[in-house]
């Protein structure tokens, strides 16, 4: 590959540090000119019932299609809807349930500001975020939010980036305040992401997991060793669990134990005399089926085993995994 003769490292190092510069003082700069109309931009959104609508053309329509995702991902459903598809059918997608959140950093965008009438006549409330609040789009507002820039980072302050770094800034704090005033929780995210890594660990619980019915390895307490290590050598999981009459969990016996009882008897010691009361390990460690098996996996970690018996209420074996089933539900 032949890079071009006016590359130069040192100063597109200098550029990159430049821009990140100046974008930081231009969010800087949004955050010192906040005042009351942000949460009365809070207010109008929390007064729909229906979504909210955002429009923008360009640059600024690709950052309001992620303010859009954003939004509906943290509670508060949105849609994007282009501007110039809008004059051609698509304003009937917005209803009167709905408000519209216009962005444009001049804030004269021809195909945005020619559905200004049309959408004040439905009586849609209209929120704008805009580098210049007294635009068209800024005069047709019900809430302005000011998102001016002093100068874009590109060399010749024309490419948006300073002034689309600060709309998306500002979505960004009103997604931010929107969740904070619905109470959105951690587990509400989880349900709108349930394909995510956070999803997983929110949604899915022991019970989804973790092996039931005859995949459960149990014996009784009077099941000799034999017993015990065909039982384990069967269901895959290197242990146990000892279980009384009523299917209570009172013990539990691995592959290691086992390891370690021959080492300690010898090899001469006969071993068949033994019976699962005399070698398991009373009281083991549990999980209840409703728990979240993100908590499982903390509890095999701090414990620093491999496997986890799953009881009711009243101790009965519900079932058992191991992290390799953890692995494969992505959960670790």
């Amino acid at each position: 590959m032949t890079l071009p003769p006016s590359f130069d490292p040192a100063r597109a190092l200098t550029l990159a540090q430049e821009t990140l510069s100046i974008e930081a003082q231009a969010v800087t700069a949004v955050a010192q000119r906040l005042d009351a109309s942000f949460a009365r931009a809070i207010e109008l959104v929390l007064g729909i019932p229906g979504r909210v609508v955002v429009m923008g053309m360009g640059k600024s329509g690709h950052i309001g299609r992620k303010i859009a995702a954003t939004l509906a991902s943290t509670g508060t459903p949105a849609m994007f809807v282009h501007p110039a598809e809008a004059s051609h059918g698509d304003l009937g997608m917005i209803t009167s349930a709905d408000m519209v959140l216009g962005i444009s950093n001049s804030g004269e965008s021809e195909e945005l500001t020619a559905i200004l009438p049309l959408i004040k006549r439905m009586g849609v409330p209209l929120l704008a975020i805009t580098g210049r609040p007294d635009s068209t789009l800024g005069r047709h507002a019900n809430v302005v939010l000011d998102a001016s820039v002093d100068k874009e980072a590109c060399p010749h302050n024309l490419a948006p980036t300073a002034s689309t770094t600060a709309q998306l800034a500002l979505g960004d704090a009103l997604a931010v305040a929107l969740l904070d005033a619905r109470g959105f929780k951690a587990d509400d995210f989880a349900r709108s992401h349930p394909g995510g890594a956070l999803g997983r660990k929110l949604l899915t619980h022991v019970s989804d997991v973790m092996r039931s019915g005859d995949e459960a390895p149990r014996v009784g307490l009077d099941a000799g060793l034999m017993e015990l290590m065909r039982e384990i050598s069967a269901k895959g999981l290197g242990m146990t669990a000892i279980v009384d009459s009523g299917e209570r969990v009172v013990g539990i016996f691995t592959d290691g134990d086992l390891r370690r009882l021959i080492e300690k008897t010898g090899s001469g010691a006969d071993l068949r005399t033994l019976v699962a009361r005399d070698v398991m390990h009373p009281q083991p460690r549990t999980v209840r089926p409703d728990a979240l098996a993100v908590e499982a996996a903390g509890l095999m970690e701090a414990d620093r085993i491999t496997s986890v018996l799953v009881v009711d209420g009243a101790g009965r074996l519900q079932g058992a995994l191991n992290s390799n089933d953890l692995m494969r539900a992505k959960v670790i």
